[in-house]
């Protein structure tokens, strides 16, 4: 197994160290994510979310049924609660919200407007629908907690990666995200001194390990081990170090995807600063998802996790060293053919010059100065798309 290799690097003082998260791209996923959790969707170690997340799984069970065999039951004493009915058990089950508007879909029903109802008049709604829709196999997931929950209606050949499954594959390189492995729950940017500092306890409000009945996210970085990619204008060095995130649902809520990048800091929303060489991988949960997980997604990540960042280094080194204009009509022309429009050209050389203090002229200041144009684009695409035409400029230099 390839080890990973630290460069040349002061060690990591109480005070942290110091970073430039001008540079590269801005990324929110982690802190939308941070932003909308619950303290009850947020754990301090991953072994205290993988408990609950296998516990969950071992409560559940799956079965296919014929989506016309559903009873909808509701009572007039009740006028909030509705009950489900499937064959082959005398057991009521109570969808969660999330279940109940995936029934609602199947019958091509609006699940606000049935929520909106009594549960009677709901009830009898829900099930003309099912009755009267052409019949269909679906794949139910069940927990029993209390009470049995309908989590999940799937079709069925629903490819069901549990969230467990997921949180253990991490688990193998991170051990329990605390610090105990290189891998950790990231720390914090300062941005009155611009120091990034790797040391900060793992609260409610700092932790990026999250679980809910719908998901599971997890955020983690190797901060303690930075790495040194080539030098700022001041002389200082500009630092890095490695992260990834992951994200699954085992009810069908979204896909299950990995994405692995270096970063230059991490700040107290959990906003990732100075991204650059980031990938991405996502599995639909196609009948054949478990299979993908196990022989591509999987691996992947423990492949970045032991990998060397040489290449990553090498590959900002020579976009460093690749100088492709030294006058004003070199600049124009790099850009402008390469698909960017007269005011675009503009805009990123004045801010190659405003961060930089001069005009670009390696591969890297342009690239540099196409991601902190995007950084101010207000929509996603358009950020998206020159954040994709700077790394396919990097690549090419690399």
């Amino acid at each position: 197994m390839t080890q990973v290799v630290t460069l040349d690097v002061a060690p990591v003082g109480a005070g942290g160290y110091k970073v430039d998260a001008s540079r590269g791209e801005r990324i929110g996923r982690v802190s939308s994510e941070w932003f909308s959790r619950p303290d009850d969707e947020r754990y301090l170690s991953l072994s205290e979310l993988h408990a609950a997340v296998l516990g969950r799984a071992e409560r559940s069970r799956t079965r296919t049924v014929e989506s016309a065999s559903i009873r909808v039951e509701a009572s007039r004493d009740d006028a909030e609660r509705l009950a489900l009915m499937l064959p082959g058990s005398d057991i009521p089950v109570a969808p969660t919200h999330w279940s109940f508007s995936q029934l609602a879909s199947l019958v091509g029903a609006p699940a606000a407007y049935l929520r909106q109802l009594p549960a009677p008049l709901a009830g009898i709604n829900l099930q003309y629908g099912l009755t009267s829709h052409r019949a269909e196999q679906v794949k139910t997931l069940e927990v029993e907690d209390g009470r049995v929950e309908l989590r999940a209606v799937t079709g069925p050949e629903y490819g069901r990666i549990y969230d467990h499954e997921l949180v253990a594959a991490v688990r193998r390189i991170a051990g329990n995200g605390t610090g105990d492995t290189r891998w950790k729950v990231p720390g914090v940017l300062d941005w009155s001194t611009g120091t990034y500092n790797p040391r900060v306890d793992i609260a409610k409000d700092t932790t990026t390990l999250y679980a809910s009945d719908r998901d599971v996210f997890l955020f983690l970085v190797d901060d303690l081990n930075p790495i040194e990619a080539g030098r700022l204008a001041d002389g200082s060095p500009d630092l890095f170090f490695r992260g990834f995130y992951c994200w699954n649902s085992e009810v069908g809520a979204k896909t299950l995807g990995i994405a692995s990048f270096y970063l230059r800091a991490v700040c107290q929303n959990r906003n990732l600063w100075g991204v650059e060489d980031f990938e991405e991988i996502t599995i639909r949960h196609s009948k054949y998802a478990a299979s993908r997980f196990a022989h591509e997604a999987a691996p992947a990540l423990t492949r970045f996790a032991n990998s060397s960042p040489l290449p990553f280094v090498n590959g900002i080194k020579a976009a460093r060293e690749k100088i492709v204009a030294r006058t004003d009509e070199d600049r124009s022309d790099f850009l402008r053919k390469r698909g960017f429009s007269k005011a675009e050209t503009a805009r990123i050389i004045e801010t190659v010059l405003a961060e930089e203090g001069r005009k670009p002229e390696s591969v890297f200041d342009f690239v540099q100065g196409i991601t902190a144009v995007a950084r101010d684009k207000p929509h996603q695409d358009a950020r998206l798309d020159l954040e994709a035409r700077a790394k396919k400029l990097l690549d090419r230099a690399a």
